[in-house]
């Protein structure tokens, strides 16, 4: 490791009062943002007359054929007026458009974190060594954890009535006037061992559990990694690749159902069997996005002095790689629903490409996620200069916030959404406090794993 001595391995980062600062400062515009955004909400509630649009979609998504299930889809795609009736609500509040956009920066910033851990644990159960100098950005991600499992869980038992219209007891009521059988049907995915229309533990106890897992993960995996520090040797790296392994097989079944959980069935009757892989690479391309930008900050202030351009370039093709991906699944899903032409599966998108509130903003997505990257990351030297990765990564995380905002809003508040002071506001908010977390974390310990065995790949690493 003579080469790799040369470089001071005892670095650490130092998060300066002026960096704090300007953390700070988007954090309070993001709030008076936001303070705007609900007062002018809230002097402008709009009645059910707006909500209802989404069963007009639906009736225009039957082509006038005569199945019964139609009326139900109308049902479920009318529920911000339906599941408000019953809940007693007479007219579309700020606070419903407050809580879809804290779950949408809760779901959002959530998954960035867990994409940190995840490509920490691949580096190792791969044999990966490129990425040795930047393990510790990685892992650093994984600190937004513990507060999004309690704003998460907070979340649900304070909004999760407004959010979910599967809560709603009378649509289990059956020969009642909402009784809903396609979501009676599913009733114990959410319930179960309780009646369903009470309390959904099962549906809660995935999700403590899951961030109890990942969590625990995390925690375990950045322990390890530190330990390695003070010990060195072989042995902690094989013991990490283990947990490692151990979970990425967790991850792969946990990310799949939480996403089921936490964004599918905001839509109750409609699924897509490819909507875990979707909303993980809509994570991933964000995760990797965020590492990416932290990696800039960090060599342009003078840290990671053996990360080259050669690192950079490998960064850059996974966040060009994985934003193809993205458009595959996105273009995979959309196809098949378009071509079967079936009313129960097509209502998803009709509610999206037909609304004067999202139909810009479906197409917005697919250009600020697709086709910038695609263009401007196609080339070796685009990969290779840090000024169009920090473009094309500021833009990538702000685009897929706006893809699990399409994936959310119109299932809570049917055409009451949209894209204004509050969801701007809410977005800089989250985003300078999981920073200011992430960046809290990272500066608490060595920037590099300075005993990892395979440090010396990564100095000579080039491509």
């Amino acid at each position: 490791m003579a080469h790799v001595t040369n470089f001071n391995l005892d670095q650490k980062f130092d998060f300066t009062a002026a960096l704090k600062k300007s953390l700070m400062i988007m954090g309070g515009i993001g709030a008076l943002l936001l303070v705007l955004g609900i007062f002018t909400a809230g002097s402008g509630d709009h009645g059910h007359e707006a909500a209802g649009h989404g069963t007009e979609h639906v009736d225009a998504a039957a082509h006038g054929d005569d199945h019964g299930a139609h009326d139900d889809h109308a049902a479920e795609a009318g529920h911000a007026d339906a599941g408000h009736e019953d809940g007693g609500h007479s007219a579309f509040h700020w606070s419903e458009r407050f809580f879809a956009n804290l779950w949408i920066n809760n779901v959002y910033f959530a998954g960035i974190a867990i994409i940190g851990v995840f490509f920490f644990a691949i580096q190792y159960a791969s044999q990966a060594g490129w990425a040795t100098a930047i393990l510790r950005v990685m892992i650093s991600l994984g600190n937004w954890l513990p507060f999004a499992a309690i704003l998460m869980i907070v979340t649900y038992l304070v909004a999760g009535h407004d959010l979910f219209h599967w809560t709603h007891a009378d649509i289990y009521v059956k020969g009642g006037d909402h009784y809903d059988h396609i979501i009676d049907g599913k009733g114990s995915f959410f319930y179960w061992p309780l009646g369903k229309g009470t309390f959904p533990i099962f549906w809660l106890g995935r999700m403590v559990l899951f961030f109890g897992l990942w969590i625990f993960f995390f925690t375990k995996l950045k322990n390890l990694s530190l330990q390695e520090d003070i010990h060195g040797g072989d042995s902690y790296w094989y013991t990490i690749r283990k947990w490692s392994a151990i979970f990425l097989v967790i991850f792969a079944v946990s990310s799949s159902i939480s996403a089921w959980d936490w964004v599918m069935s905001i839509d109750t009757h409609w699924f897509s069997t490819l909507f875990g892989w979707y909303v993980f690479s809509s994570w991933f391309v964000a995760g990797l996005s965020a590492i990416t930008l932290i990696t800039i900050m960090l060599k342009e202030r003078g840290y990671l002095e053996m990360f080259n351009e050669n690192h950079l370039h490998d960064l850059g093709k996974f966040v060009f790689g994985f934003s193809i991906f993205w458009t595959y699944l996105w273009f995979s899903q959309f196809l098949l629903i378009y071509y079967a032409n079936i009313p129960e599966e097509t209502v998803y998108y009709i509610e999206r490409l037909r609304s004067d509130s999202y139909g810009g903003i479906f197409f917005l997505n697919l250009i600020v996620n697709f086709v910038l990257p695609f263009l401007v990351l196609m080339t070796r030297d685009a990969k290779r200069h840090t000024i169009f990765l920090k473009v094309v990564c500021t833009i990538i995380i702000i685009g897929h916030w706006i893809d699990f905002f399409l994936m959310v809003q119109p299932g809570t508040l049917g055409h009451n959404g949209g894209i204004g002071f509050m969801e701007v506001g809410m977005f800089m908010l989250y985003a300078s406090v999981v920073i200011f977390v992430v960046l809290s974390g990272l500066a608490k310990k060595n920037l590099i794993a300075k005993n990892h065995p395979m440090l010396e790949e990564t100095y000579h690493h080039h491509i």
